[in-house]
């Protein structure tokens, strides 16, 4: 008996409140709609605080209810992790109110979104990018920020992986080696080496950077060994100098040995 009250109840709950929202959905009163917006919100309704919101947005952009109102839609949708459309709308308010309130945390849950939204490095990095320039860009408005550090690291973050997506063509270049044929002078080998030296361009402090070099030397080396007769010794010592330069920087490193190996087969042909 008990148990059949309690679903009486629970259905008489759920008939109230879905007649309330639809009651509201259907008031013109931009108010009244604003402050159930704010009431689902805060319950952790947030499709329903949206749904108002979105209304209620275009209604009262010009105004000072306008203003709060976009960012508790952006915040509504990233509360939903729809990260992309919450991205958008902090985006839209800090556009449109560029001295408004919340104009520092727009900023920064735009540049946040998307680093959400950032795919596994084998993927397109769009995002990833747009991230970079997001959190740059709130560095930059907002030097002081408490929040500083705390990008600075996540853009760090970023660039590793995209350090890492330079790593993976990388190896794919040298592994591919000779297996297409290219009409260019080294092939694969070449497209190794000036894909490593952009990375490390790009991302000097990169944890990878170790892996670049050795990536660039082991390239090398084998165009050197593929070389017309005339161009052996100027290969060859090219070599000699990735092996120094690798040695210089990494005394301790993990592919050392090998390099020193190969470095020894060098020597030889240059006497």
């Amino acid at each position: 008996m008990k148990s059949k009250i309690a679903v009486v109840f629970f259905f008489a709950f759920l008939f109230f409140a879905c007649g309330e929202y639809n009651s509201v959905l259907k008031n013109p009163d931009m108010n009244v709609k604003y402050d159930y917006a704010k009431k689902y919100f805060d319950a952790g309704k947030y499709s329903r605080a949206a749904t108002l919101l979105e209304e209620v947005v275009q209604m009262t952009r010009t105004t000072s209810r306008g203003e709060e109102a976009m960012y508790l839609l952006a915040q509504s949708y990233f509360r939903m992790k729809d990260y992309l459309t919450a991205s958008e709308y902090f985006r839209s308010y800090y556009t449109t109110y560029a001295r408004g309130e919340y104009a520092e945390l727009a900023r920064y849950y735009s540049a946040h979104c998307l680093y959400l939204e950032s795919p596994d490095p084998r993927l397109d990095q769009t995002d990833t990018y747009k991230a970079m320039q997001e959190f740059q860009s709130f560095i930059e408005i907002y030097p002081q920020s408490e929040k500083k550090e705390e990008v600075e690291t996540t853009m760090f973050e970023l660039q590793e992986k995209l350090a890492f997506k330079e790593l993976i063509s990388v190896k794919l270049y040298y592994n591919l080696g000779d297996y297409v044929i290219y009409s260019f002078p080294g092939g694969n080998y070449l497209s190794c080496v000036l894909t490593a030296q952009n990375a490390m361009h790009s991302y000097p402090y990169s944890k990878y950077r170790e892996d670049f070099m050795y990536y660039v030397f082991k390239s090398k080396y084998e165009m050197a060994l593929r070389s017309v007769e005339e161009k052996k010794e100027f290969r060859y010592r090219d070599v000699a100098d990735e092996y120094f330069a690798y040695a210089n920087d990494y005394p301790s490193g993990k592919y050392l040995k090998e390099i020193k190996r190969l470095y020894g087969n060098v020597e030889k042909l240059l006497k």
